[in-house]
């Protein structure tokens, strides 16, 4: 499986990588949050740009961009819009979408870049050669709020992913029980040992779900998502306490 490496972080190898929020409305909050986020020491900062009022705004979101990059320094950033329809906080059109994407891919100032799966596997395949000519990687990404999908969807959606070019697979789904968590990790694993040659992120969401976030060494998620003040998704443990736990599962596997 191939791996992939994001400034100072290597994504697919060793223990998973830990990547926390930014989901602040007015470009106050979203600086607090970049501090309190450094502070955490996560692997990775991902941008909720569908939080910021004025995302769709060519100059406000390059000012963010540019305001995320200074802070940040050599912490890599990953920007994502997520939309209404996967439990983001605005709407928008699809051509709306993909300017959001070529304008953040033009700024230079994001690593990776978030593009939803059902936007369209034509779309995801177009973004994605163009990130790579700007040597940005893509997260292609799938979330159910709803319900756990079947061993054989989940599979077959992150196959989908890694046909139309994403450097990075990511699933995330809702469990109604314990049995539906189980199912997410056992597609996750045999995603990783049949069919991948990129990794893999999955993760059970809620309450229920916690021991997904925690134990993707085990079973094939190369990283994980924790909080540095507000949670961007339910479940989401704090990024410390996180590493703490993923230090000490490591350690022993």
């Amino acid at each position: 499986m191939n791996k992939v490496q994001v400034r100072n972080i290597v994504i697919g190898e060793g223990m998973p990588k830990i990547c926390a929020p930014i989901v602040g409305r007015t470009r106050e909050e979203i600086l607090l949050q970049t501090r309190e986020l450094k502070a955490a020491e996560p692997d990775l900062a991902e941008w909720r740009a569908d939080w910021f009022e004025k995302a769709l705004e060519k100059e406000q979101l390059r000012e963010m961009l540019e305001l995320l990059r200074g802070e940040l320094g050599e912490l890599p950033l990953l920007v994502t819009f997520r939309t209404g329809q996967e439990g983001g906080e605005q709407e928008i059109s699809l051509e709306d979408y993909e300017k959001f994407l070529s304008e953040v891919l033009a700024s230079g100032q994001a690593d990776v870049i978030d593009v939803e799966l059902f936007m369209g596997e034509e779309l995801l395949s177009a973004i994605a050669k163009k990130a790579h000519r700007e040597g940005v990687k893509v997260i292609a990404s799938s979330h159910d709020f709803e319900k756990t999908p079947n061993t054989g969807e989940i599979v077959e959606r992150l196959c989908r992913m890694q046909k139309a070019g994403a450097d990075l697979l990511k699933l995330a789904a809702m469990p109604r029980d314990p049995g539906d968590v189980l199912t997410l990790l056992a597609a996750t694993w045999q995603m990783k040992e049949c069919y991948a040659r990129q990794p893999v992120i999955t993760m059970s969401m809620g309450g229920t779900g916690v021991i997904s976030r925690l134990a993707g060494e085990s079973f094939g998620s190369a990283l994980t998502f924790g909080a540095a003040g507000r949670a961007s998704a339910p479940g989401q443990v704090g990024a410390k306490e996180l590493r703490e736990v993923l230090e000490l599962l490591h350690e022993k596997l």
